[in-house]
């Protein structure tokens, strides 16, 4: 009989006898002694075996020292490490938490088989890859959602941000951690901006105070300058995702587009109607800034937009040209203005036109009296 065998019949043998301290001391130790220890190449097989034997040891105490003792380890045996990862959660946690036996598919495997504290500790662990992370942002809780966001070593996705957003934007604490990051892309950042509108509309208290009807035109109108504003700030490389993020969610209505070009959100706009015509970037940006007016005419309604509105989204563009080179900070006021001047004087103009120029002096005036808010604000700082 070899070696090998003897070893393994011994300690058996010795196992069926001794206390559970004794048994938990010794695991640690042959845990220790297989990583550290150089050994014949019988021997080690010998240990791995004996603790492959030891994760059905009766006692959690035998089996935690052997996870204390390996979980480290990237020479640890997988398939000790694998095993220790179903068992009881203060065992699984030392090699779940710690172990780089792990692949990515092993992780990801765990995520959607585990338990709400299996996927609190992966999303804990020094490093989460995307694709870990996207498994979590799929599935996970709100619990393990608040440690991967807190976790710096956690890569996660723009798609994996999103769909936390959509999942669990209704949380004030991860709405929190995710309006933290300074690289959230402005379409998460709308679509957090919505679920905070919605927590305020749901508020019996703001209810009460100033009434349902009134709150929802409220919180439509603010819900429109804040996305326009945000639609000025968003870098030229974001904007195609928050366009597409603003399609899809039914906000890019001809109202919405006219308090953009009236704004000189003019980027934006642009990417705006690249999406909904058929038309190329740089064609788009050619025709806004020099077309003639049946090109620009032509642009708006291969958008979608119906003659009695393209005609004043060309006029209003004719006045952003020179409003432009002019008007700077003004430029909603000073646009939007005009066009009702031109549109409202006219008695031939239609019911559509006159509608959404009515919405844009609204926002208009919406744009000033924050304006306004903000001025005071600064003085009444400045004065203390």
């Amino acid at each position: 009989m070899s070696g090998r065998y003897v070893i393994i019949e011994a300690f058996l043998r010795w196992a069926e006898t001794a206390k559970a301290e004794g048994r938990a001391r010794a695991a640690n130790a042959l845990g220790r002694a297989y990583l550290q220890s150089e050994m014949p190449r019988q021997e080690r097989a010998a240990a791995e075996m004996a603790m492959t034997y030891l994760l059905d040891d009766p006692s959690p105490r035998v089996r935690l020292a052997l996870a204390e003792a390996v979980a480290r380890s990237p020479h640890a045996p997988r398939n000790v490490i694998l095993s220790l990862a179903e068992d009881q959660p203060e065992i699984a946690g030392q090699v779940i938490l710690l172990s780089p036996v792990f692949t990515e598919a092993d992780l990801v495997d765990l995520v959607l088989r585990g338990s709400s504290v299996t996927r609190v500790l992966i999303a804990s662990r020094g490093r989460v890859s995307r694709s870990v992370c996207a498994a979590l942002a799929e599935i996970g809780g709100e619990i393990e959602t608040l440690c991967l966001l807190e976790n710096d070593g956690a890569s996660l996705s723009r798609a994996a941000l999103k769909r936390l957003a959509e999942r669990l934007g209704d949380s004030a604490e991860i709405r929190g951690l995710l309006l933290d990051r300074e690289a959230l892309p402005s379409d998460v950042r709308h679509l957090l901006m919505r679920h905070v509108g919605e927590a305020l509309a749901g508020s019996n208290l703001v209810q009460a105070t100033i009434g349902t009807a009134r709150l929802q035109q409220v919180n439509r109108e603010a819900g429109v300058a804040a996305t326009v504003s945000m639609a000025g700030t968003v870098q030229h490389e974001d904007i195609p995702d928050l366009v597409e993020h603003l399609r899809q969610a039914g906000w890019l209505t001809p109202a919405f587009l006219m308090h953009a070009l009236c704004s000189g959100k003019i980027d934006f706009f642009a990417g705006a109607i690249t999406n909904l015509s058929t038309c190329d970037e740089r064609r788009v940006r050619s025709i806004l800034s020099s077309g003639r007016v049946f090109a620009v005419r032509a642009l708006y309604e291969s958008a979608g937009l119906p003659r009695d509105i393209s005609t004043v989204f060309v006029e209003a563009t004719l006045i952003w040209r020179e409003a432009s080179r002019t008007h700077g900070g003004a430029m909603l006021e000073n646009v939007s203005a005009r066009l009702r001047c031109k549109f409202r004087s006219s008695q031939q103009s239609p019911t559509a036109a006159v509608q959404l120029l009515d919405m844009v002096e609204k926002l208009a005036n919406a744009e000033r009296r924050q304006t306004a808010r903000t001025f005071a604000a600064l003085a009444a700082l400045a004065a203390a």
